[in-house]
Formats: structure tokens, sequence, C-alpha cells
């Protein structure tokens, strides 16, 4: 396969962000969004994915995170869409669900060309850091609906909010490294359809 590496830039008047990713790196990333806590829960989804991630944003955080967190969101889904291309030679369905000490969460990716989000976490904190929680949602319904991919999300197991913010960034980074890898017995896109 060729190279996979996906740019996207977005300037409004709330954020401005920058943002590469490479879809077979290792792991490597360099974040900086202002909210010390998302820049943790993108470097778990980089490295246990092992995408070499590099972010950058400034955002109106004197506002709250809102715009911040789910602009990210709509550039990373963005850039995503831009690594894969027309999706040919890749497995296209992922899944995972990890253990993280007590919590266990599931993802589950299909990258067919058709955005859909399927949510099921309950947080009893409304903030991480400086992350309000409630917006842990709206940023996989961000990268889902910019991406195109069916995404679904579901805390099966939870107990220390931390660890359920961190269970779903790495089950996403672990599924959708499952789906976009490359599939050798095919060249083409798999679908019945010939195109996703």
């Amino acid at each position: 396969m060729k190279e996979r590496i996906g740019n996207c830039t977005r300037k409004t008047k709330e954020t401005d962000i920058s943002l590469t990713i490479s879809l077979d790196g290792q792991g490597k990333n360099q974040i900086d969004t202002g909210i010390p806590f998302f820049d943790h829960m993108l470097d778990g989804f980089a490295r246990h994915g092992l995408f070499d991630l590099e972010v950058h944003v400034a955002g109106d955080l004197q506002v709250d995170c809102h715009h911040t967190v789910e602009d990210t969101g709509i550039v990373l889904g963005q850039a995503i869409a831009d690594a894969l291309g027309d999706k040919a030679g890749i497995k296209r369905y992922g899944n995972f669900i990890l253990p993280m000490d007590e919590t266990l969460a599931l993802c589950a990716v299909d990258l067919s060309g058709r955005p859909f989000f399927q949510y099921d976490a309950v947080f009893t904190a409304e903030r991480l850091g400086g992350l309000d929680t409630e917006m842990i949602r709206e940023f996989f319904y961000a990268v889902s609906y910019s991406a195109a991919m069916n995404l679904h999300l579901k805390i099966l197991e939870g107990g220390n909010n931390h660890h359920m913010a961190e269970a779903l960034f790495k089950a996403f980074g672990k599924a959708f490294d499952m789906a976009s890898m490359e599939e050798p017995r095919i060249r083409e896109v798999w679908s019945t359809k010939g195109s996703l």
C-alpha cells in the first residue's frame, strides 16, 4: 500500500486547527489542544492505534471546551477520510473490547462511507481536567460523521470516570487500526457495491 497520510486544517472565528495523521505509523505524536486531559486521550488513541498524529489547536477556551473538542473531531475525521482514500484493499471492519482495571469498553467500526454513531457511556463526573465529559460523545460523533464511518462505542462495565474515558479512546484506536489494516487477499474495495 502507498503511504497513507491525511492532512486537514480548519480555521473559524472559534478555532484554528491543523492536523496530520499517518495510518501506518508507530504511535508517535505531538498534540497540543490547550486541554491537557484531551491531549492525554488523543495520545492514547494514537499510541494504541499505532498512528503518528500531530494536532495543534488554538481555540476559544475562554468560552469553554466545546468548540475546541468538537472541531478537533471534525478535523480528525476529515484527515482520516483523506488518508483512507478509496479504501481499496483494507479490512473495513474492526472491533475491540478494551479492559482498563474495573472498566470495560467496546468499540466497533465499519469504514462503510455511511456515517452512523451509537454511544452508550454514562459519566458521573461533569469534568475530567479541562474536558467536559459530555464532550466525549460530541468528539466521537464529529469523527464518525466527518470520516463517514459507522462507529459504535459502549461502556460495558463502568467505574472510575478517567478509566472510562481513556478506555473509549484506546478502544477506538485499536478498532480503527484493525479496520484500516491492509487485507492482503484483496486489492479492490471490500463491498458488493464495488465502492465505499
